[in-house]
């Protein structure tokens, strides 16, 4: 008879394998339920800290670097009599108007840096507002050697025809959506264009009437009637008269 060595497995060792096996198995539906949890915290700040979605087109690409060139081009080409103006103090007063800023809490205060390192003085009957005739505006302008619209004037030359907004509690520049006055008034892009308005009409004293509710109709409370002694106003019948050229009488 063949000789065999037989080991004895207590019951207490076939008790602790199984334990640990199952230990191993705790664990392991621990760790995954742990790295589930850590993922939908993660999405959800995330998810929370995402700007709401506004009605109006986002932040301009590019939106500083566009700002600084403009203001260079302003200074030295289109009115070089400006030359001393500091366009990098200008785009930082700028962005930090409304950087890490609620969208739809813009103050007039948000660009009093701004309207201090742009100002300027427009000289008195040549400022020319428009409304809903832009193009229009901006032929007769350029016929009419010396005439200013808002966007003839240096901050109004740098911000044309471009949309900003911010994030709050962020220092990045809102490029998906901005608010515009379908979401509120106090938007950015309005209140800017707005006091803009008001500074050139005040300054020049320059009378405007547009409907109440146009975006330029804030400048007309803001004027000295004393010195408005000329109103010459154009009311436009036909949209499409800005396809043709104007030329000066």
């Amino acid at each position: 008879m063949a000789n065999h060595r037989f080991s004895v497995v207590s019951g207490s060792e076939e008790e602790e394998a199984c334990c640990s096996k199952k230990a191993k198995i705790c664990l392991g539906v621990f760790l995954g339920l742990l790295v589930l949890v850590t993922v939908a915290v993660v999405v959800g700040i995330l998810m929370g800290r995402r700007s709401p979605k506004w009605n109006g087109k986002g932040s301009t690409v590019d939106f500083q670097e566009i700002i600084l060139r403009r203001c260079y081009t302003y200074i030295r080409v289109v009115q070089p009599e400006l030359g001393d103006r500091d366009c990098q103090k200008i785009k930082k007063a700028f962005t930090d108007a409304f950087i890490s800023k609620d969208p739809c809490s813009a103050r007039e205060e948000d660009y009093d840096l701004l309207m201090k390192l742009g100002h300027q003085t427009v000289p008195c009957d040549k400022t020319v507002f428009w409304s809903k005739t832009k193009e229009l505006a901006h032929q007769y302008t350029k016929t009419q050697k010396g005439l200013f619209t808002l966007e003839n004037t240096l901050l109004g030359y740098i911000a044309d025809d471009l949309s900003w907004c911010g994030k709050v509690g962020s220092s990045e520049i809102n490029l998906e959506s901005c608010p515009d006055r379908r979401n509120c008034n106090s938007n950015f892009v309005s209140v800017f264009w707005n006091l803009l308005s008001k500074r050139v009409s005040t300054t020049d004293d320059i009378l405007e009437s547009w409907r109440p509710k146009s975006l330029r109709g804030h400048p007309v409370h803001s004027l000295q009637p004393s010195k408005v002694h000329t109103l010459k106003a154009w009311v436009i019948h036909d949209k499409h008269l800005s396809r043709f050229p104007i030329r000066e009488a």
